[in-house]
């Protein structure tokens, strides 16, 4: 087993499924749910690692002195190990990656279904809920980046219902298309419901935004939206919901479809509801106005704090 290049593997016939793997827990557990995944999808899978620092300087040095046999990557090779002995049957291929993993893991997945990835591998602090490196990908992965937390179940696409239903987070104005279509065909693969999440914030009521010149004028702490005019705003979201989620569903009606519509911050509603869920869905969101990529802070929130899977889906290029 070789180390060979950074990969394009759009030239496969089947777009693959790709797991980054350096040999630790979280990683083996993401390699898991990445093995599921691609014989769920009818994807090969590739599973990729990144050589130590300290292994690419000794191949390079070891390659300078002339022709010699290329130093084996001992991490690839007890993965390969273990996933043969599990007797899978779907392709498998093998790839030791050099260069950072921030840059060689995104260059390794052009063209990939998803990129698959647990929250943290070796190194960092144990108290920590997503590493770097799960944060950089989460920004420049160029497909859907899938991150297994390490408490989560083993997230296996099975069949029916006991591989926990789909939940999407959407704003009706902003959740691209890309990340609402990326759900439906989760939930069509998998066999089980989409739960759609609206999730909004009550407007403030106008006493609230007074601020008083003394405290002589201090104004009486406003009262609570009347249940008539929350009710109305939920109506009003839950139409806008019904509107976006139309033509997704005319295109899998095979999907059931579960809406919901609550009042509240959309990232703790999304946590919460994650914890029976068996995958979240989340769009990137955006490119700032520098030219930086930026995950938006409800995926940033969901990443750190969701207790299933979290897939985190581009915007479309352009």
């Amino acid at each position: 087993m070789s180390a060979s290049p950074t990969h394009d593997v759009s030239t496969v016939s089947e777009p693959p499924v790709v797991v980054g793997v350096d040999g630790s827990e979280h990683s083996l557990l993401a390699l898991e749910w990445a093995l599921s995944a691609a014989a769920q999808l009818g994807s090969p899978l590739v599973v990729a690692h990144v050589r130590s620092d300290a292994l690419q300087l000794g191949a390079a040095r070891i390659a300078s002195l002339g022709p010699s046999p290329e130093l084996p990557d001992t991490v690839l090779a007890a993965v390969r190990t273990a996933v043969e002995e599990r007797g899978h049957t779907l392709p498998v291929r093998y790839e030791s990656l050099d260069g950072s993993v921030a840059d060689a893991l995104p260059a390794a997945a052009r063209g990939a279904r998803l990129l698959v990835t647990g929250s943290r591998g070796h190194g960092g602090f144990a108290s920590l809920l997503l590493g770097s490196t799960s944060r950089t990908l989460a920004a420049t992965a160029p497909c859907p980046l899938v991150v297994v937390p390490h408490e989560a179940r083993t997230a296996a696409l099975e069949d029916g219902a006991e591989a926990g239903r789909v939940l999407l987070g959407l704003h009706t104005e902003e959740t691209p298309d890309e990340v609402v279509a990326f759900a439906f065909e989760a939930a069509h693969h998998r066999g089980v419901p989409l739960e759609a999440v609206t999730a909004f914030r009550l407007p403030p009521q106008p006493g609230a935004l007074i601020v008083a010149p003394s405290p002589a004028l201090q104004v009486p702490p406003p009262l609570p939206l009347s249940d008539d005019m929350e009710e109305q705003l939920v109506r009003e979201a839950s139409l806008e919901q019904e509107e976006r989620l139309r033509p997704f569903a005319a295109r899998r009606p095979e999907v059931d479809l579960v809406p919901v519509v609550v009042p509240g911050d959309a990232a703790g509603v999304l946590v919460e509801g994650s914890r029976d869920a068996g995958l979240l869905v989340v769009g990137r969101h955006h490119r700032h106005r520098f030219g930086s990529l930026l995950v938006g802070s409800v995926a940033h929130a969901v990443l750190h704090h969701a207790h299933c899977p979290v897939a985190v889906v581009p915007p479309a290029a352009g």
